[in-house]
């Protein structure tokens, strides 16, 4: 039996989750001055719920949570509450994005989520380390935005 670090009145818990969402057109705003505000509001929004941010990682275009959500909670009200509730709190504090992005959605529908079980330091690694990853996976595709014609051999009329 593994111990839970986690108690309600009659209950031992260990709800981890792996939970991966993205702005909507995975705009990449959330690394301009937003991504600051929005690490603020994502750990005020979870204490409020009595969720504990155990990993978390804002990449240019999505974002990486592990998280700890009681059981009196679902995963899916949980979400609905952190996009909606950090959406009016980003609209409110940059007022120009509610031209730019309309209608007050600044989360793309869904999200991603999978149980961490056993595997939280496996998972807290992988997110900790996704950034370097994907630099390192861009550094060697490079060669995929070079012109195939400019060796010089190529000659137009």
């Amino acid at each position: 039996m593994v111990k839970s670090n986690y108690s309600l009145s009659h209950t031992k818990w260990m709800c981890k989750y792996h939970i991966v969402f993205t702005p909507k057109f995975r705009r990449k705003v959330i690394y301009n001055n937003v991504r600051s505000d929005l690490i603020v509001i994502f750990k005020q929004l979870c204490k409020y719920k009595g969720v504990e941010i155990l990993e978390g990682h804002m990449m240019p275009d999505h974002v990486h949570i592990l998280v700890t959500i009681p059981p009196k909670i679902s995963v899916s009200s949980f979400m609905g509450y952190l996009k909606g509730k950090s959406s009016l709190m980003i609209f409110d504090q940059y007022a120009n994005l509610k031209y730019k992005y309309g209608n007050r959605k600044f989360w793309a529908e869904g999200y991603y989520v999978s149980t961490v079980g056993l595997n939280e330091k496996t998972v807290a690694k992988y997110i900790r380390e996704q950034e370097k990853h994907d630099i390192a996976v861009d550094k060697l595709s490079v060669k995929e935005y070079e012109d195939p014609f400019s060796d010089g051999n190529f000659r137009t009329r």
